[in-house]
């Protein structure tokens, strides 16, 4: 039986946008974090993307004793994850470099550590291939932006232990995330591929001429996003089916909405409809900056979290950090 270390230090690799929001994220809830990226500006980068960050992650949830002050930096990846209780992966998406990172980060970090990866495609079972302790490496995968938004997928290898799945959901979970357990890998997991068969209606209507790029957005965050903010898919079929729940809706309503699948398409993505979205989304943005545009949306995400948390007692803990459990 695999056993792992409680966590109290973290260690990012990688501080490209993802690693600096998850270190983000670990700093607010109270842990120590030692970050390492081999690019001669990172440490400058992440530092400044921190500070910005912070407000709208502690406004989520603010451990005891967290501080920006908590974060170290090094080039150097042996020095980074040697006494890292938990470490997170954020390199780039390239398999064999994350073979090879993964099997560096495997050698140099303590024996019963954790290791993550944030890979949004790669299956475990190729990033662990030459790992000599593949029994404790696991896809942790967020959402962007991870120091916001609280879904994380979980979902080991063909050599990952169970222990390693059931300790990394826990800890997750006790740290203000909302992690959901992949019972089988698959590429692209399992958000990206709901979000990919969105965006693919999307921009078939925008091709076809039906939508503009700013009514297309409205169509999906007034509409069914707004609900699928407060609940899934699913849950939201049985509130459809009135009385009757999702039975009713299955025997009576699931049927047309199966017709109509043969009635959605896949747009061929010309060079036209690429200019197409990306003049219609400049327009939309109307001359704000990213950061502005980032700092609203995580601004609304957080009111979000707090309305979520006042009525749904099975979301992410706020506050949570290493000392609000022992174990990792």
């Amino acid at each position: 039986m695999t056993s792992h270390r409680p966590v109290h230090r973290v260690a990012i690799v990688g501080t490209g946008t993802i690693g600096a929001s998850w270190a983000t994220h670990y700093l607010v809830r109270g842990f120590d974090v030692t970050a390492t990226d081999p690019a001669p500006t990172a440490e400058t980068a992440l530092r400044s993307y921190v500070a910005g960050a912070w407000d709208a992650a502690a406004a989520i949830g603010l451990a005891p004793g967290a501080s920006p002050d908590r974060l170290g930096f090094t080039p150097d990846l042996r020095q980074a994850v040697a006494d890292a209780d938990f470490v997170q992966e954020n390199a780039p998406e390239r398999p064999e470099l994350k073979v090879g990172l993964f099997a560096d980060i495997d050698d140099a970090a303590p024996p019963d550590s954790i290791i993550a990866s944030s890979s949004s495609g790669i299956t475990m079972s190729a990033i662990q291939a030459g790992c000599r302790r593949p029994e404790r490496t696991i896809i942790g995968h967020p959402f962007n932006p991870p120091h916001v938004v609280p879904l994380v997928e979980v979902v080991g290898g063909t050599r990952t232990a169970p222990e390693t799945v059931r300790d990394t959901m826990s800890f997750y979970a006790a740290i203000g995330k909302k992690p959901i357990h992949l019972k089988k890998e698959l590429p692209g997991h399992v958000a990206n591929r709901i979000q990919a068969a969105l965006y693919r209606e999307v921009a078939y209507l925008i091709q076809e001429g039906v939508l503009d790029v700013a009514d297309a957005d409205d169509a999906v965050s007034w509409g069914p996003g707004l609900r699928w903010g407060v609940m899934g898919p699913s849950l939201l079929w049985h509130l459809g089916g009135g009385e009757g729940g999702i039975q009713h809706f299955m025997d009576t309503l699931m049927p047309r909405m199966v017709a109509s699948w043969d009635q959605l398409h896949t747009p061929e993505f010309t060079p036209e409809l690429r200019d197409t979205i990306v003049n219609g989304v400049l327009k939309e943005a109307d001359g704000r900056s990213i950061d502005e545009l980032s700092a609203r949306r995580d601004a609304m995400l957080a009111a979000l979290l707090a309305v979520r948390a006042q009525h749904d007692p099975s979301g992410p803990p706020a506050g949570a950090g290493p000392d609000a459990k022992e174990g990792p």
